[in-house]
């Protein structure tokens, strides 16, 4: 395409995850997008107030960072911007806040640039998605509550320890692993 960078659509891709950074950008150049790129959460708000974004990708995990927290910000800063969040550490209860935060989407990783346009531009709900016929498991269910006292708990882990009534490092221990598959 031969657009100029003004009448591209513009995507703010925000991931600490360098090779996932340019593997995305390169994706979205390549399908005419004008792409801005930001690796924590202070450098994000930043471009979005420089470029106001019509898109937003976002990890949930950027460092140290929440990105439930630039969704919030990017949401409030412009409403029009279509942010999905994307994550390799899904849960119900981030999945939830995200969209309630303003994310028009929420996509686990791996996704493809195609996944996360289609995501993108998705208005409605999808009443023939596959219903699994199976109960979550133990561990994954285990993986949900914790999810659930920790965003209760405003992130603070030791406060989610106290009141699970465990140990501050082995609830680390069990949120720094990915969740369990289904």
């Amino acid at each position: 395409m031969n657009e100029s960078a003004e009448t591209r659509p513009s995507i703010l891709i925000v991931d600490d995850d360098d090779m996932f950074c340019e593997v995305l950008s390169d994706a979205f150049h390549d399908r005419g997008y004008s792409v801005t790129l930001a690796r924590d959460a202070e450098s994000a708000i930043a471009a979005a107030r420089d470029g106001d974004p019509e898109y937003a990708v976002v990890d949930l995990r950027i460092g140290a960072d929440s990105g439930l927290k630039v969704v919030e910000q990017l949401h409030a800063m412009n409403e029009s911007t279509r942010i999905v969040m994307l994550t390799g550490y899904a849960s119900i209860a981030t999945a939830v806040e995200a969209i309630k935060l303003g994310a028009v989407h929420y996509l686990t990783k791996p996704a493809d640039a195609d996944e996360i346009i289609a995501a993108l531009h998705r208005d409605e709900g999808d009443p023939e998605i596959a219903v699994s016929h199976n109960p979550l498991t133990v561990k994954r269910l285990e993986w949900e509550y914790l999810q659930k006292v920790l965003k209760e708990c405003d992130g603070n882990i030791s406060a989610a320890a106290r009141k699970l009534r465990m140990h501050r490092r082995t609830l680390q221990r069990k949120l720094a692993k990915r969740p369990v598959k289904d």
